[in-house]
């Protein structure tokens, strides 16, 4: 199936935000484009703002004059959806409700020539749902733009349960050639982006409302140490924290409230304050001309050791020993027993495995780095029973590898590790479901929400038995079915064989 040809109307019905950004990538792939709302002024004046944004790129040289005439020759509105008749593809980008949208495609139907491409851009709907009082729901698919359309390249293809193999095929030629990145997808709630990416934000809101950290240390940590671009408070904030809630609760309750989406109660409490984020002037930080961004907890300055023992294989922390020694520490190592790094003080150095350092006689433990060379920051945790040497040593180890060093509660899991687990366990559940392959999930997490690796990635860097570990831990210490290892999970590669111990 080849992609819709460039000389088909593309139909946008939606005059808002995101039906204009449509609208106008459409019409610089070649096709001619028609604008449609409800409110037939809102269809023109929308067809005028994106002419403005076509002379725009004129202006700033991303687009010649002959190519911006011709785009806006090919632009119209339409006042009714009789005008529509001859589009090849029809978008829809109207108001998230069910049955709007529903009675909108059911008058489609009415009106367009049986090889019209229908799709809808719903973020949160079932296209199964939509597509269910349709004659023909084969040529029903949805088309997830990212906003603003224009500028970012992922749109998720979404199959129906009736979406014709060839119809989603068509979609998706037709998004390469508007110079998009699409994804394929089965009708599930959230889609990829939406459904995978629950555990960026509920991890760190879990962690906050386990006085493990304040907003500003995790979202520090979570960048300088996981390599995200933003953190999940701050991300939260610019995103609206009411409308991140509302997905957040969208995909709870359409996995019939399965504890692996459950929302956070302090969300939902700065949700009913009227602390919505940036928009509002107040979220997880304060905005304004007179706000103080909060600083991340920092560790005062240690002495480093001046050697170590680095006890069996570190696994994902492997690098640390050439970090090291090329930082003047001297490291001998023992094969046998371990992972961890021997201290002096005879205290412990572990990487982050789910359990907690009061379960042992004086152990840190260190968080999950996407790269410790290249990270500024290290989080650490300690127990009650661990001694103030143990910590000062290794908050001075990390200093002398020159990273800033944050010391939070003692939450299993610690912050980057107990994210990363869930994410690739959402992953790995997903793929076994035929939600989406494992290469088009990384490809959406990378392209739509920026992440430093897809979690397929992360799961093959760590180790397939990894994430599998922790999270097999974490869900001895919470029990409750948030962190029980999916079946897929344990599939992937989970050693037989009895567990390793932290020391």
């Amino acid at each position: 199936m080849t992609a819709i040809e460039r000389s088909r109307t593309v139909a946008v019905v939606g005059a808002g935000t995101m039906g204009q950004g449509i609208a106008q990538v459409a019409l610089l792939a070649g096709h001619p484009v028609l604008l449609h709302d409800a409110l037939p002024e809102r269809a023109q004046d929308a067809a005028d703002a994106v002419a403005g944004r076509v002379e725009r790129l004129v202006a700033k040289g991303r687009l010649d004059r002959a190519e911006a005439d011709a785009a806006v020759g090919r632009l119209g509105a339409a006042s009714a959806l009789a005008d529509l008749a001859g589009a090849g593809l029809v978008i829809e980008a109207i108001v998230e409700d069910a049955g709007v949208k529903r009675e909108l495609f059911t008058a489609l139907e009415a009106v367009v020539p049986a090889d019209t491409l229908l799709a809808t851009n719903t973020s949160s709907l079932s296209v199964t749902e939509l597509a269910g009082p349709l004659a023909h729901p084969g040529r029903f698919v949805g088309l997830h733009f990212f906003n603003p359309a224009p500028l970012l390249p992922l749109v998720e293809v979404v199959s129906g349960f009736a979406t014709d193999p060839e119809a989603a095929e068509q979609a998706y030629e037709t998004m390469i050639g508007w110079g998009k990145t699409p994804v394929r997808c089965a009708d599930t709630p959230g889609f990829i982006v939406n459904r995978i990416a629950r555990p960026f934000y509920a991890e760190a809101f879990a962690v906050y409302e386990e006085q493990g950290a304040d907003p500003a240390t995790i979202d520090a940590v979570l960048r300088e140490s996981g390599g995200f671009r933003m953190g999940p408070f701050e991300l939260t904030d610019l995103i609206g924290q009411d409308v991140n809630e509302a997905v957040t609760r969208s995909v709870w309750e359409s996995f019939f409230r399965s504890p692996k989406f459950t929302p956070s109660l302090a969300q939902r409490r700065l949700v009913q304050s009227g602390r919505l984020g940036r928009k509002s002037g107040h979220g997880w930080y304060p905005y304004g001309a007179e706000a103080t961004a909060p600083l991340p907890h920092t560790a005062a300055p240690e002495e480093a050791p001046e050697k170590v023992t680095v006890v069996g294989d570190l696994g994902p922390a492997a690098e640390l020993v050439d970090l090291l020694e090329e930082a003047g520490i001297a490291v001998t190592t023992a094969e046998t027993g371990g992972p961890y790094i021997q201290l002096p003080g005879e205290g412990q150095l572990v990487l982050a495995d789910g359990k907690t350092s009061i379960e042992f006689a004086d152990v840190v433990y260190f968080d999950l780095a996407l790269d410790y060379r290249g990270a500024t920051r290290i989080a650490l945790s300690a127990g009650e029973d661990t001694s103030a040497r143990t910590l000062a040593e290794a908050v001075g180890l990390f200093q002398k590898l020159g990273k800033q060093v944050s010391v939070i509660g003692d939450v299993p899991g610690m912050i980057v590790a107990r994210t990363v687990a869930m994410l690739i366990d959402l992953t790995t559940d997903a793929v076994a479901r035929g939600v989406a392959t494992a290469e088009d999930i990384d490809t959406a997490m990378k392209t739509g929400v920026n992440y430093p690796l897809g979690p397929a990635e992360w799961h093959d860097r760590l180790g397939r038995d990894w994430a599998y570990d922790l999270l097999h831990h974490l869900d001895e210490r919470c029990p409750g079915g948030r962190y029980a290892p999916s079946l897929a999970l344990y599939r992937a590669g989970y050693r037989d064989g009895e567990e390793d111990s932290a020391s």
